[in-house]
């Protein structure tokens, strides 16, 4: 018959034996106020797993049977239900010779219920059944074989063996009372054990549910780890960009790991284990528990437990992961829907801020300055398409060595992101070696993010982000930088147009000279501030003639060519307009009137050589001081006008210097 093992037998008595509640009520008599331990029993649905527990009880009783003197040889064996010999002391041999003897007695004690002897020449066999406490039904036998008896002693025998089967019987129920009770409080071990397991899941899925900070999910899902098993090794091996300053928290390598379980976890989405061994011998399980939310998967919780794990452990495990997940999930939905509100915060701020200034200049130093503030960057250029020369104009940049410099339109980042009409994100220029970069090279950055400007469906220049950090800048800030950079190009564009409509306004059309109202403007601007300056008139002699006798387009080549010399003549902070028809003024800032003289006599004899046709000028001067009693622009043209007129009336083509009796 095959053997059971003890936790069979456990099983068995659970299922099969009924257990009276130990509980007394006041008046209940004795029988029902004994122990309920004792009232324990078993049935013939049991007998066929007591082989083990029989094995056991025979073994104790063995230790306390006396040892028969001599001449006698005796020895015990036990049978079970069935007849079969479970065990034998050596004296008992089971041969072809005594197995039909010892197999008839068996039956009888079996079928008679009553110690039976049976004897042979060389001795006797006695066998007593060992019943069951209430129903008395026989689940084994005890049996006794002894050399040389005489029949007055059969009957001390028969006696000597029912009371050691009833010493039997003794020996079986307290192991079977020990083993129900070990198993009783196994059981209520497992019941509090459950009940904790389940105390702390409610506990973990109210912790991880009540945060909405990513870092703080992450903390409590060790915190709780830690908590149910404090020897275990745990991680978290994210696969999304979540920057942490925990080490336990590290990036999910999906290249070249397809054998791994946490890979494997994490593109199947179930939890994996695999019982492995240290070099040492120990033995750990590994586990691999994905984070799934409703959206995706997150990340993989990675342990490392040294402890045995049962399946409720595996059971909790998996919940917690599942828990984690949807947290994160969670958390991290609430953290972008904040980032969102307060990335629209700030472009609504940018953008307010932007529009606030139309000039150009402001517009490159305001963006630079915010740039470096939002994304914590060390180092910005603002690039500008140059039309004209056709290259890159750095228009702003908190690297010195950079501002106001040119490059060609296939050059570093700048090209790239001309020709790719696209965004770069740069983790670490070292490592990338593809592009040449000053930018990157003369502040020794490593991180990069670049966009394009972008103006009426055209790239117009680049805006560049750098950082001496590698890995710095994050693929949000990568995207919230494409919607500034839009923004920030619609201001540059708006800035580029106002300062094109204010410098035609400005500008007289035919000449590219100022207006004659920037001129007045500005002579009045200075008057507030310098301590003095002179004026210049300038009036083409006989222009009338001029178009009478070449044409209108004759005459408009003329004034054009007269302006290309003032032009040409003056300083760069001079101010150069049509006065009016072919009469033209220049303002010195800061210049007495023998500079201005010299200036009008330059201009007036390189238009008598270089016009053609031939055309000369006549020129008046005045000039004022901070020590003019009347300052004024109305006062200043009217003493260069009076000098113009002695000019004229004194035969044209020369200079005359008007004379201010204030001065």
């Amino acid at each position: 018959m095959a053997e059971q093992s003890r936790d069979d037998v456990t099983m068995t008595f659970r299922a099969n034996s009924e257990l009276p509640l130990p509980l007394r009520t006041e008046g209940e008599d004795s029988t029902r106020q004994k122990n309920w331990l004792e009232r324990l029993d078993i049935n013939d649905f049991d007998f066929p797993y007591l082989d083990s527990l029989l094995k056991e009880s025979y073994s104790d009783l063995l230790l306390q049977q006396p040892t028969f003197p001599e001449p006698y040889q005796a020895g015990w064996f036990l049978a079970n239900h069935l007849g079969a010999i479970l065990m034998s002391q050596p004296l008992i041999q089971l041969n072809d010779d005594n197995q039909p003897i010892i197999t008839s007695g068996l039956a009888a004690a079996l079928e008679r219920q009553t110690t039976m002897l049976v004897t042979e020449d060389a001795g006797a066999y006695v066998l007593s059944p060992v019943k069951t406490r209430h129903n008395h039904e026989t689940f084994a036998i005890l049996g006794f074989y002894i050399t040389e008896i005489s029949e007055s002693q059969f009957a001390f025998a028969q006696m000597m063996v029912s009371t050691a089967a009833q010493h039997l019987m003794t020996c079986f129920y307290k192991r079977f009372e020990a083993l129900f009770v070990e198993d009783l409080l196994n059981a209520q071990n497992q019941a509090k054990r459950e009940e904790q397991r389940r105390a702390m899941l409610f506990q973990v899925i109210q912790r991880l549910s009540d945060k909405i900070d990513v870092d703080s999910v992450l903390k409590e899902v060790f915190e709780r780890i830690a908590g149910m098993y404090p020897e275990a090794r745990a991680e978290l091996l994210m696969s999304q960009d979540h920057p942490s300053r925990d080490p336990r928290v590290r990036t999910l390598q999906l290249q070249g790991e397809h054998d791994s379980i946490c890979v494997r976890a994490f593109m199947d989405g179930v939890m994996l284990w695999e019982d492995k061994q240290r070099a040492d011998g120990a033995n750990y399980t590994e586990i691999a528990v994905p984070l799934i939310g409703k959206q995706g998967t997150y990340g993989v919780l990675h342990l490392f437990l040294c402890d045995e794990i049962e399946e409720a452990d595996l059971q909790l495990i998996r919940i917690l992961g599942d828990t984690a997940g949807t947290a994160f999930e969670n958390a991290k939905l609430y953290e972008q829907s904040n980032l969102l509100i307060s990335e629209l915060r700030l472009i609504n701020e940018l953008v307010k801020r932007l529009n606030q200034s139309l000039r150009l200049k402001e517009v490159f130093k305001f963006a630079t300055e915010e740039l470096l503030s939002i994304f914590k960057a060390e180092y910005c250029c603002i690039s500008q398409l140059d039309q004209v020369n056709d290259c890159f104009e750095i228009m702003s940049s908190n690297v010195p060595g950079l501002f106001k410099e040119f490059f060609p339109k296939d050059y570093g980042f700048n090209g790239l992101v001309y020709s790719t009409r696209e965004p770069i994100i740069l983790s670490d220029y070292q490592a990338y070696g593809k592009i040449s970069s000053k930018l990157m090279e003369e502040t020794k950055s490593r991180s990069l993010i670049a966009a394009p400007i972008i103006v009426r469906g055209e790239v117009n220049g680049a805006i560049m982000l750098a950082h001496r950090e590698e890995r710095f800048f994050s693929y949000d800030n990568y995207k919230l930088l494409q919607v500034l950079t839009q923004h920030i190009g619609l201001a540059i564009a708006n800035a580029s147009l106002h300062a094109e409509v204010r410098r035609m306004a400005n500008r007289d059309m035919l000449t590219e000279l100022y207006a004659r109202h920037y001129l007045n403007e500005s002579v009045q601007k200075h008057q507030g501030k310098d301590d003095g300056g002179s004026l210049i008139i300038v009036d083409i002699d006989q222009f009338k003639g001029v178009n009478d006798s070449y044409g209108h387009q004759i005459g408009d080549k003329i004034l054009k060519q007269v302006s290309s010399i003032i032009r040409d003549t003056i300083r760069k902070t001079d101010i150069a307009a049509r006065w009016g028809g072919e009469e033209l003024a220049i303002y010195l800032p800061g210049a007495d009137v023998e500079s201005g003289y010299q200036i009008a006599e330059t201009i007036r004899l390189r238009v008598a050589s270089e016009t053609d046709p031939k055309v000369t000028v006549s020129c008046g001067i005045a000039e004022w001081t901070r020590d003019s009693e009347k300052i004024s622009v109305e006062s200043l043209f009217y003493y260069a006008d009076m000098a113009l007129y002695k000019a004229k009336n004194n035969g044209r083509n020369q200079t005359h210097i008007g004379l201010n009796p204030e001065i």
